[in-house]
């Protein structure tokens, strides 16, 4: 059983001061458990000592919990006291879906998993770079099947100017080598999370990061070779220890990633245009035609790319429309969407 006073074990297992700050002097003898798995009925966790019962309370919605997760439990009983609040959370709205899908919370770094094929496709990766931004973690960008192309730097290039001062790493995930270049973000206490479309090696990294043997080891599966889509072989999310003392979380690859409510992750991403905005001309400048137009001028003067303004403007777009709006009289709110 893992207490608050066992801080040299929370350490390995990323819990830190943010964490502890929260925990008053009530509930000093709780146990501190981290969660692993959510499914839909329960919920799996871990302490030090390994995986560990974790009791719900009556009328519990496991959607409320996230993998990474921080609880208090009770002593000898197991049963969930609270969920510690979270210091980072990645979550995405679905389509046809009011709230947000967790996907990890208390998540340091996501890895943001692409191959050297048709699958690379920098649209999508900017859409999880605002999920990582929006979510407070550091994104990286992981280049997998660099064996495939001739040239991968050609892909790492591109990558890099997909946002300022992006790690941009090309790794061999079924290499025991495949860790070197991420051991910066893999270290003791820290936790990572991979997320990326189906077929790119997401699992087969996360094999090589925990050190699966045969019998523990996630799925993984094939790509077709004419278009380089994979399929689904991680079902569900789940939290690994990393050989160096780390942690990793997978998820299930996702097809399809809408931005809604996310405006400072749009921010971070396109910081170049973000900062050329209040110097246009107009205050509501469309960017498009206007005199005075200082994100225009940089598309013709050649320091903007202008399909990377294109990009920008689809975001904005779809982060305008589908970002609810709550109105309607208070204690009776009622959702519409945006309309301008």
């Amino acid at each position: 059983m893992t207490g608050l006073n066992d801080t040299a074990a929370l350490t390995r297992l990323g819990f830190s001061a943010f964490f502890t700050e929260q925990v008053t002097a009530d509930e000093a003898e709780l146990l501190v458990r981290r969660i692993s798995s959510v499914h839909r009925d329960r919920l799996e966790a871990i302490d030090a000592t390994g995986p560990v019962e974790i009791e719900l309370p009556p009328n519990s919605n496991t959607a409320d919990f996230a993998v990474g997760d921080w609880v208090l439990a009770a002593p000898y009983t197991g049963l969930l006291a609270r969920r510690l609040d979270r210091q980072t959370v990645l979550q995405r709205r679905t389509e046809g879906a009011f709230g947000q899908q967790l996907a990890a919370a208390n998540v340091d770094t996501l890895f943001i998993v692409t191959s050297c094929n048709a699958d690379f496709n920098a649209a999508r990766l900017e859409r999880y770079l605002v999920m990582a931004n929006e979510a407070g973690t550091r994104p990286v960008i992981v280049l997998t099947k660099a064996d495939t192309v001739d040239n991968a730097s050609i892909y790492a290039d591109e990558a890099q100017g997909l946002q300022r001062d992006l790690p941009v790493v090309i790794v061999n995930a079924r290499s025991s080598e495949a860790i070197d270049p991420l051991m910066p973000w893999c270290g003791p206490g820290q936790t990572v999370a991979l997320v990326g479309s189906s077929g790119v090696g997401k699992s087969t990294l996360v094999n090589t990061l925990a050190g699966h043997g045969a019998e523990t080891a996630q799925k993984t599966g094939a790509i077709r070779e004419h278009d380089a889509k994979g399929r689904h072989t991680t079902t569900a999310r789940s939290l690994h220890a990393i050989a160096s003392g780390g942690w990793v979380i997978d998820t299930p690859g996702i097809r399809t990633l809408y931005v809604s409510d996310i405006t400072d992750g749009i921010d971070t991403l396109f910081a170049e245009i973000t900062e050329l905005v209040p110097h246009c001309k107009f205050r509501d400048c469309s960017h498009s035609h206007e005199k005075g137009c200082a994100v225009q001028a940089a598309v013709q003067d050649g320091s903007l790319d202008p399909a990377r303004l294109d990009r920008w403007r689809q975001l904005q777009a779809e982060n305008r429309d589908r970002t609810p709006v709550y109105s309607g009289p208070k204690g009776n709110k009622t959702l519409r969407k945006k309309k301008y």
